[in-house]
């Protein structure tokens, strides 16, 4: 009789909750820039494609040859003493330098890509939209990363760092709290990627059980919105016959700092 009651309890108990969560939704979640970074880089632009439902596993052959094709692309157009002044990097080195960071100790994606394949080295394979997003940077000389949403906690914003935050970069598991002032993504829990397009943090990272995500293209002056464009639209359609799922493609900048994924 006791187990009876209490599975009763227990079924009056979910009943409950779910209509206190029709009551009180959870709000949607936000991807913004923060208003200073807008001040002091008023020509950033962030490309971003919220996908759901997709699937991130197994190993599609095609994308590797195309990340050897990418790094083909990138020995022909440029060499290693003169990749940084590649309008694209050189315009992202300025970003991190204008927060204190040194970017040629903790470069720009982008820049830690090709300096790689130049000195190289090869991009390993691994995972449909890791593969994906590192072959729309090389093709389009861009930052690109992305971040599992369903382990994000709370809004995602692109701010100045208070010293506080919680960071831990991906592979590691020391927390190595930012100096104020650095320029990254941050949720309500910490760190998600460090000196803006430096490195990843290891909480939100994409995996094989991946299903939810949001994937970012990085684009300042001279970078277009015709070329973000144009990376995005690529990106999408690998996403699309690679991962499959739902994509919504927006960009954020200073005009709509910010969106709901």
């Amino acid at each position: 009789m006791l187990n009876f009651v209490n599975n009763l309890w227990k079924i009056a108990l979910k009943r409950q909750m779910r209509r206190i969560d029709a009551l009180f939704p959870t709000p949607p979640m936000q991807f913004g820039i923060h208003s200073s970074v807008l001040e002091s880089i008023p020509s950033i632009a962030i490309g971003l494609i919220t996908v759901r439902d997709i699937n991130n596993t197994g190993h599609h052959e095609e994308l590797t040859t195309a990340l050897r094709q990418g790094e083909k692309s990138i020995c022909n157009q440029l060499d290693l003493e003169t990749y940084r002044e590649h309008p694209t990097i050189a315009a992202l080195q300025e970003v991190h330098r204008s927060f204190g960071n040194n970017p040629n100790k903790f470069p720009p994606s982008i820049q830690a890509l090709i300096k790689r394949i130049l000195k190289g080295g090869q991009l390993p394979s691994i995972s449909p939209l890791v593969d994906a997003y590192n072959i729309v940077s090389l093709n389009h000389v861009l930052s690109c990363g992305g971040e599992d949403t369903d382990s994000c906690n709370g809004d995602i914003v692109l701010a100045y760092a208070d010293g506080t935050e919680e960071c831990i970069y991906l592979g590691e598991t020391e927390n190595t709290p930012p100096k104020p002032g650095e320029l990254l993504y941050k949720d309500d829990q910490g760190v998600i990627c460090g000196k803006f397009d430096w490195r990843e943090g290891d909480r939100t990272k994409l995996t094989e059980q991946t299903s939810n995500a949001v994937l970012v293209v990085e684009t300042v002056a001279p970078t277009t919105r015709e070329q973000l464009d144009s990376a995005l639209q690529d990106l999408s359609a690998l996403v699309a016959k690679y991962c499959g799922g739902t994509q919504v493609v927006s960009v954020i900048d200073a005009v709509n700092p910010s969106v709901e994924l």
